[in-house]
């Protein structure tokens, strides 16, 4: 029996509310009820939540904005948690400047002291936050799970091409109530 994490990945405004939204997109802000939904029911079966919020420190250089479209600007309403989602108290709330969830953060620390083993990725965009994570994860040993409709992205063909490869090489790609049922057998001590 393993413990598991469920990293919530870049669910902040810039990404899913489509009015106030840098880089906002339909697939996304539709994306935030079914995350809430899985969050409640993992963390109900005692899996740690870690939520995660891409921000970039204003006015300074930085990678990956050299790469792609201004989002996640620090001090902006866009590095916000979608207002429809509540972390709690307990929940781990991670900063990061990259595409992956273990660049440049503490969160193989907060794994390794909360003694997890599996991390169920969800979240924002497949492609590129969800895979780099999944990747970083499976490098660091950890088991790998996404569950198929807690993640999105804009380009249907990138997100399956990219749930293909990480079931493939990463780790295991199923329905949500699949992953929820794996929280079942966890050790929850």
């Amino acid at each position: 029996m393993m413990k598991t994490a469920v990293l919530v990945v870049d669910m902040i405004r810039d990404f899913t509310d489509l009015e106030r939204g840098r880089v906002a997109n339909p697939v996304s802000a539709a994306l935030v009820p079914t995350v809430q939904t899985f969050v409640e029911a993992a963390r109900a079966r005692g899996a740690l939540i870690i939520w995660f919020i891409d921000q970039h420190r204003a006015g300074k250089p930085d990678w990956e904005l050299e790469h792609v479209r201004p989002h996640g600007e620090e001090g902006s309403v866009g590095v916000e948690l979608d207002p429809r989602l509540h972390p709690l108290p307990e929940d781990y709330q991670v900063v990061k400047r990259r595409y992956s969830a273990f660049v440049g953060t503490d969160l193989d620390l907060i794994l390794r002291d909360n003694h997890i083993e599996r991390v169920i990725l969800t979240g924002t965009k497949t492609n590129v936050c969800i895979r780099a994570t999944a990747t970083d994860a499976f490098e660091r040993n950890y088991h790998v799970v996404v569950p198929r409709e807690c993640v999105a992205t804009d380009k249907v063909h990138l997100h399956e091409a990219n749930l293909e490869d990480i079931g493939k090489y990463m780790g295991k790609v199923m329905s949500a109530d699949e992953a929820l049922a794996l929280l079942d057998t966890d050790d929850h001590a």
